[in-house]
């Protein structure tokens, strides 16, 4: 898949009063590899055969992306207790994933805040050109991610697309509350012109119960890769999630409008 690819006909909303965005993978590029890190980090926590438990952890992972990282430790904590082992406290988990994750990203954010490496390399390829487009036709723009919200932040102002959004919405620290579920929820009674944008099953299925127009982005999101290529597991996951149509990236902002 190179292009959109639209799953469920439904009736056009033109330019929608709201649109909600996922962030990573769908926009910002700067936390690609993510499961690289989570990963390694949960198989060496949990007890068992190496490869089985590696298994279990890419299962996980694929089929998790998109919640807030706390309810993806407190798993980790529960799984080390099923198979025996002696849990960390879920936010101790949390932290360190954190921490390792942190220093590539740092690095990233650092670099291109500095000038050392082009911004764009880091969003998803016509990310931007999108968001304009939604702002100059009066849409309310709003991120909801599952990053604690100072980082979702602070990267958005990174890659110089904080100006578009109306709002800006993370996971809170220490807390569980989860960001995507409270936008969503609150939009559902209001709006009769919702759309929703993400590569991760959540938002997706949190958008089609809203009532929005979905469109789940399959992103190859390798930093500096502008292929358009579709990711084959994110096509699987976002279909089984209900979204209304695919495409691998924003480049054909045309098509996308056209659908909408």
């Amino acid at each position: 898949m190179t292009g959109l690819e639209i799953l469920i006909p439904h009736e056009p909303i033109r330019m929608p009063r709201t649109a909600v965005l996922d962030f990573d993978g769908t926009v910002s590029k700067l936390r690609s590899g993510w499961e690289t890190v989570m990963g390694p980090l949960m198989e060496e926590f949990i007890p068992g055969d190496a490869d089985e438990v590696r298994r279990l952890v890419t299962d996980y992972i694929d089929q998790s992306t998109g919640i807030q990282t706390i309810r993806q430790m407190k798993w980790l904590a529960k799984t080390v207790a099923e198979r025996g082992g002696k849990p960390l406290d879920p936010w101790a988990y949390k932290d360190e994933y954190n921490r390792r994750l942190m220093v590539e990203v740092g690095r990233r954010r650092s670099a291109v805040r500095a000038g050392e490496e082009e911004r764009e390399s880091y969003l998803v390829c016509g990310a931007e050109g999108f968001l304009a487009r939604l702002r100059d036709g009066g849409a309310r723009i709003l991120a909801a991610s599952g990053t604690d919200e100072e980082d979702v932040i602070a990267e958005a102002d990174a890659l110089g697309v904080s100006k578009y959004f109306d709002g800006i919405y993370g996971a809170k620290r220490n807390s569980e509350l989860c960001s995507k579920e409270a936008v969503l929820e609150t939009l559902v009674t209001r709006e009769d012109r919702l759309f929703v944008a993400g590569d991760g099953k959540v938002e997706i299925a949190l958008g089609r119960r809203a009532g929005a127009v979905t469109l789940g982005l399959c992103t190859n999101d390798i930093p500096g890769d502008n292929s358009h290529t579709a990711h084959p597991a994110k096509i699987r996951r976002l279909t089984d999630a209900g979204a209304h149509a695919l495409a691998p990236d924003f480049a054909d902002t045309d098509a996308i409008f056209q659908w909408m």
